[in-house]
């Protein structure tokens, strides 16, 4: 989150507020047998040590009552830990029922997030808005190969499986900015499969829900409007979906509201308009193996490019 720092100490939904109360309940325990087993060493060493002139101790075959304090203590333990356990996963992943359908869809792309609001009809990618206090059932997919998405401060870890759907709750009670990360190896770029739940007021997250229902904005400028044509003409339109201009095959980011966006490529760049030209220049000198291929443009027109784009938002 920004402005904070991640802890496990400091969770920031009930999901991994579960999974703080339960690390700090067994850590706290684990200390004190730590504590107690350092304790017992420590005086053995202090009062049966050898001292000078001394006999050789008499050897101690077993005490049973020890032996079973030791052994049902732990055994004990363990139990106590497995019940805490079981409580904390069904409160940190609670089951939806099974015909519940989901507010949210993310799918795991190489290597971006492809994030779509089924109720609203909206699709974006990497940056997930959320309605601070709201409870959003999250089905994941992969498009391509295992990835994890992972928002520490929000959720558990969860993978995302090639023909396969996961479910995660995802809500946050204080508004902020929270990373994902992808945390499966994926391929060459996966250190750059990053992104972020930003997490508003409801009457903010309303209105930037309406806006991105909108169609994307005429061009305004001799530039943007060259941009545009330059957009539709190469093969940028057969990848990447404009609402109200083209729709594509969803292989690419969505870029309708592209100049709303914090990042570029997953994370790679701060989204501004001279990253995008050199971007749009040339991706793979700035992420190499992305699936984006060198539309050799000249920096004329990725300037052109950058100035429509980055005014849709």
């Amino acid at each position: 989150m920004n402005g904070a720092a991640i802890t496990v100490f400091q969770p920031f939904s009930p999901e991994t507020a579960a999974i703080s109360h339960l690390f700090i309940l067994v850590l706290i325990v684990c200390g004190a047998i730590l504590a107690m087993v350092a304790a017992m060493v420590g005086i053995g060493l202090l009062r049966f040590r050898q001292r000078p002139g001394s006999a050789e101790p008499p050897p101690h075959f077993g005490n049973r009552r020890l032996e079973i304090l030791w052994t049902a203590g732990p055994a004990l333990i363990v139990i106590w830990f497995f019940v805490l356990t079981a409580r904390g996963m069904r409160e940190s992943d609670p089951v939806p029922d099974a015909n519940q359908a989901p507010d949210l869809v993310v799918i795991g792309h190489q290597w971006w997030w492809e994030v779509r609001y089924p109720k609203a009809g909206v699709v974006t990618a990497n940056e997930i808005h959320l309605p601070a206090g709201g409870k959003w059932l999250v089905r994941l997919e992969s498009a391509d190969v295992i990835h994890d998405f992972w928002v520490p401060a929000l959720a558990r870890k969860i993978q995302l499986i090639p023909g396969e759907t996961n479910h995660l709750w995802l809500q946050a009670r204080i508004p902020g900015r929270y990373d994902v990360s992808c945390v499966e190896f994926c391929g060459v770029e996966h250190a750059w499969m990053l992104g972020a739940v930003i997490v508003e007021s409801p009457a903010a997250f309303a209105a930037w829900l309406h806006r991105q229902t909108q169609p994307a904005t005429s061009p305004i400028t001799d530039s943007a409007r060259n941009g545009l044509k330059i957009f539709t003409t190469l093969t940028c339109v057969n990848c990447h979906s404009l609402r109200g201009v083209s729709a594509a095959s969803g292989t690419a980011p969505d870029l309708t509201n592209l100049g709303g966006r914090k990042i570029l490529g997953a994370g790679v760049l701060p989204n501004s308009e001279t990253n995008l030209a050199n971007w749009l220049k040339n991706p793979q000198a700035i992420k190499p193996g992305c699936l984006m291929p060198d539309l050799k443009l000249t920096a004329a027109q990725a300037n052109d490019v950058a100035d429509y784009l980055e005014d849709l938002k």
